[in-house]
Order: C-alpha cells, then sequence, then structure tokens
C-alpha cells in the first residue's frame, strides 16, 4: 500500500513520517524558553537530522512566536515547516499562512477539542459546531498551503462515532494528514492501536490521507504508544527531543527510531533519520533549555552504555551483543571521550570540533572558544569530550544582556562569606559587594543587587561534567517569576562560578521570556 502527500509524493507503507514538535509542544514546558537564534539553530539540526516535518511553533499566539515561525521557514531547507493553528481562529490560519509564505514546503496544522469533556467544559459547544468548525477550519488553511494537517484534541477520549465522524469531516475539506493525540496521557498501547485501526476501516477516504500519532507521557507509556499506533495504521509520529514537553513530557524522538531501527523484524518501518547525530541534538537542546537529561535516561543518557557490573563488563569485553543491544556509535557516542590538553594546538582543536558533529564556527567564534578551552586546560590536567561541549554550547548561547565580567570570593568557617562581583547590563558595568550564608547565597544576593528583579529561586543543583576533583560543576538554576518558569545553566571549575553563571543565564532566559504572551489555548 503507498500513500500519495502533497510534501513527499508517492510514500510506501513501510515508511513512517517523523514529525518534530520540540520548538512547538516542547517549548511550552514549564521553564524551557528559546530566542529566535536558538530555535533557528535547533531546527537547523532537526533538518540535518533528517526530520521529515518541522513544527516550529504558533504564530498568532505572539509577536515573537511568528517571527520565530517566519525565520524558520525562510531559512531552514529539507524538511517541510509547519505551523500550528485553532481550527475556529480565522486570524491563526492567516497568520500561519502569513509566517510560512517562504517555506521551501510548508503545512499548517489546525486543531480542535473533540472529547466531550473538552466541548463542554473548554469550548462550550455543540458536537455539531465543533464539525462546521472544523470543515472551515481546514477549507480556509487550503487557501495557504495544499499541504493541511488536522489534529481532534483529546482525541482518544472522544466517543468512536464522533472521531469518525471528525475524521471524515477534516478529509473532506482538505486535511491530508490526521493527527488522533493522546492529549492526556491516558491510553494504553492495546486502546491506541484499536483507535486507528478502527478509524481505518470506518472512515470514508481513510487511505487517502497519513494517519499521526501524538502521545503524552502522563502514565509513561508515550512511546509505547507511539510503537502501538503504528501497529494500528499511524504512519506519522509526532515527537521531541529528549522528549520535552508539557507536565511528563512527549514521546522521545531519539527512543521511538531507535526501538524501530533496532526491532526492525517487529514493526518493518524505515525513515530518514541519521541515527548518528541523536546525542549531539540531545546536547545541543540540553545546553539551550538549561535541562540536562537523566544519567539513565534511553540512548542519549550518559550510562545508556555503561557497565558497572562484573557479569555484565566481563559479557561486554567478551562480544557487546551480550548486554548491548546497538552500538554506542550509531547514535552519536564514541569510543573514548578523552581528547586534548594545554598543548593542543588551534588545528587539532578545530579538528576535534569537528569530530564532535560542531559545524565551523566563524574566526571570531572559534578564536573565543579556543581561548576559553586553552584556559580550562591550564586548570584542568585532562580535558574531556564532555568539557568541551559544555564549553562551546555555553559560548554559543544567545541569551547575553546579563554577562559575567569578574567574581572575588571569600569564604571559610568563622565568618560568612564575602562577594565583589562584576557585571555587564547591556555593556553597562555593575560592580557590587555583599556577604551571605555561604559563597553560593552571597553570590545570588549580589547579582540581585546589581540587577534587582522579583523572581524566586526554586532550584539549586550541581553535578560534575566529567570525572575528577578537577572536574567543571555544571550548575542548574530556576527561577519563577508570575508564573512563568526558567531553568539555567553554567558550567565552570570552580562552583561558585558556574552558580553565577547558571544564574544569570535564567535571568536572562527570563528576559526573553517576559516579552512573550501566552497563547489563549495550545494543543498537547
Amino acid at each position: 500500500m503507498t500513500f500519495q502527500h502533497p510534501s513527499f509524493g508517492l510514500i510506501s507503507d513501510d515508511r513512517v513520517v517523523i514529525f518534530d514538535t520540540t520548538l512547538r509542544d516542547g517549548e511550552q514546558s514549564p521553564g524551557f524558553s528559546m530566542n529566535i537564534d536558538e530555535k533557528l539553530r535547533v531546527a537547523h539540526a532537526l533538518a540535518e537530522l533528517g526530520v521529515d516535518v518541522i513544527e516550529a511553533g504558533f504564530p498568532v499566539a505572539s509577536t515573537g512566536d511568528f517571527e520565530s515561525v517566519q525565520t524558520i521557514a525562510d531559512n531552514v531547507r529539507g524538511s517541510v515547516i509547519c505551523a500550528l493553528a485553532r481550527s475556529g481562529g480565522k486570524r491563526d490560519i492567516e497568520a500561519a499562512g502569513e509566517a510560512l509564505k517562504n517555506a521551501e514546503r510548508s503545512r499548517i496544522h489546525n486543531f480542535i477539542s473533540t472529547s466531550p469533556l473538552h466541548m463542554k467544559y473548554k469550548l462550550r459547544m455543540e458536537p455539531e459546531t465543533v464539525l462546521e468548525i472544523i470543515a472551515k477550519g481546514n477549507q480556509q488553511a487550503r487557501h495557504f498551503t495544499n499541504d493541511v494537517e488536522w489534529s481532534a484534541e483529546d482525541g482518544c477520549r472522544t466517543e468512536p462515532d464522533f472521531l469518525c465522524r471528525c475524521v471524515e469531516m477534516a478529509i473532506k475539506n482538505g486535511a491530508t494528514t490526521i493527527n488522533i493525540p493522546d492529549t492526556v496521557g491516558f491510553s494504553t498501547p492495546e486502546e491506541i492501536q484499536a483507535i486507528f485501526a478502527m478509524l481505518r476501516e470506518r472512515v470514508p477516504g481513510a487511505d487517502e490521507v497519513i494517519f499521526s500519532t501524538h502521545n503524552h507521557n502522563d502514565l509513561g507509556l508515550a512511546v509505547a504508544n507511539t510503537l502501538a499506533s503504528i501497529e494500528g495504521g499511524a504512519r506519522q509520529i509526532e515527537c521531541t527531543i529528549n522528549g520535552i514537553g508539557e507536565r511528563a513530557g512527549n514521546a522521545a524522538l531519539e527512543e521511538i527510531i531507535m526501538a524501530l531501527r533496532t526491532r526492525r523484524d517487529r514493526y518493518g518501518k524505515s525513515n530518514n533519520i541519521k541515527t548518528e547525530k541523536l546525542l549531539g541534538l540531545s546536547r545541543l537542546l540540553a545546553s539551550i533549555t538549561g535541562f540536562d537529561v537523566q544519567p539513565n535516561k534511553a540512548i542519549v543518557g550518559r550510562n545508556a552504555f555503561a557497565h558497572e557490573s562484573g557479569i555484565h563488563q566481563d559479557g561486554v569485553l567478551k562480544h557487546a551483543g551480550t548486554y548491548e543491544i546497538m552500538t554506542p556509535e550509531s547514535v552519536g557516542w564514541t569510543s573514548s571521550s578523552m581528547v586534548m590538553g594545554k598543548h593542543s594546538g588551534r588545528a587539532a582543536f578545530r579538528d576535534k570540533l569537528q569530530s564532535m558533529g560542531y559545524k565551523p564556527l566563524e574566526e571570531a567564534a572559534f578564536n573565543e572558544a579556543f581561548q576559553r578551552f586553552k584556559d580550562l586546560a591550564d586548570q584542568k590536567k585532562i580535558v574531556f569530550e564532555d568539557d568541551i561541549r559544555a564549553l562551546i554550547d555555553e559560548n554559543e548561547r544567545g541569551h547575553n544582556q546579563l554577562q559575567l565580567v569578574e567574581l572575588e570570593v571569600q569564604a571559610g568557617t568563622t565568618s560568612p562569606s564575602k562577594i565583589t562581583l562584576t557585571l555587564s547590563d547591556n555593556g553597562e558595568i555593575k560592580k557590587v559587594s555583599t556577604q551571605g550564608n555561604g559563597p553560593v547565597d552571597a553570590v545570588f544576593k549580589a547579582i540581585n543587587e546589581a540587577f534587582p528583579h522579583q523572581a524566586t529561586l526554586g532550584l539549586f543543583s550541581v553535578a560534575n561534567v566529567t570525572q575528577g576533583t578537577d572536574a567543571q560543576a555544571r550548575t542548574t538554576v530556576r527561577l519563577e517569576e508570575n508564573g512563568r518558569l526558567v531553568d539555567g545553566q553554567g558550567a565552570d571549575v570552580d562552583t561558585v562560578v558556574s552558580a553565577a553563571k547558571a544564574y544569570l543565564h535564567a535571568l536572562n532566559k527570563l528576559l526573553v521570556k517576559r516579552q512573550r504572551t501566552a497563547p489563549e489555548e495550545i494543543i498537547s
């Protein structure tokens, strides 16, 4: 069986379309925010990964969202660029069409709730009104693009007969992809497989569209439900890097892709993802958002290919397949994490960055990164790949209104810790001295004095980037202001400096988020 799709042409039944919503649904995560430059970096990386569709944002939500989608549509090639819109929001669809007008290939993704619960309490609409809106929304979207996706928000809790009517209405009025999301992460694999099988059997025209699945992870079943959806007939999967998203997150792209690859005997489905780029993109996103993945995270966690048990180590040494069902290299890990030292030169550093998957840096950025590498090498005996990743990722951050210039610390057991801090606020130098209950408390007070704000500290966490007493500390700081949550990260061999960088990173992200307006309604 094959599908004729307006963006992809003839698609064989063994092909799965990969739809990434990291920049839209993923960015709805509490504490996550990205500026336009950072979103563009992620979008380029997604295109290079081989993602078929990049959902770039919700243009009507704010000026910032519109500009982000427009910038990605103007600059990213190789993937379909998608924008979200409400089915009943004429202005939504117009904004999406305008933002996408320069895209190489574009898609408008419109949605409306269909479950009894949502229609009664959220929409306050009768079913017949919802059907009318589905028809009008898809018709309007077709004026801007021939690639139109429609979603039944809370589709997995929708009554089957009404869901069939909604899907039929969307197809009749121009939708080419039909998405049935498990918006609240309620379904089980057996249930969601049955939903897709039912729709494909009962709905007229079902063989003329691609069915899509979008699963949230509230019960820890997002990846399992995605794989079950494929067995039920879904041929597009909606997912995010590192599984980021609202509440417990979305189905993780890297886990789904490697499940399909490793168990091709079971699923028999192919895709265009270049799996060796998965780790690099995971770490890029973690650096930008300030959210590290947990150590035991499948595929991209630092323990994913680590073996401590003597029995396991013995088996792997004899044959890797005894305890590894995929190779580390297949997802971007390298066999050695040790890199260079203080005697390494510019050519070696440039070559190392290339081997780690980084694009060539502009000369000024490379010079700055190389100098920071040399400074780090002077402080550490051995510089590891993870050290370099932390250095480069921090070097490429776009949040830069507030910058740490200098920090002096006096601490001990006999008196309060004292801090003298100098920072730059859009080029204006501010210097303050404070004391506190420990150096971290003192440095945060100093930043607050230099840049007064009302945000409160919700999380302070320190972890090591690599091993050893000279390892860099990676600090995570979470700030909250008027319901806005942001996480910042900093890395340095000095834990107090690392904490100061993390706090400033969070403040810079908060400044960006202050300028954004939350949309009235967003699909999950």
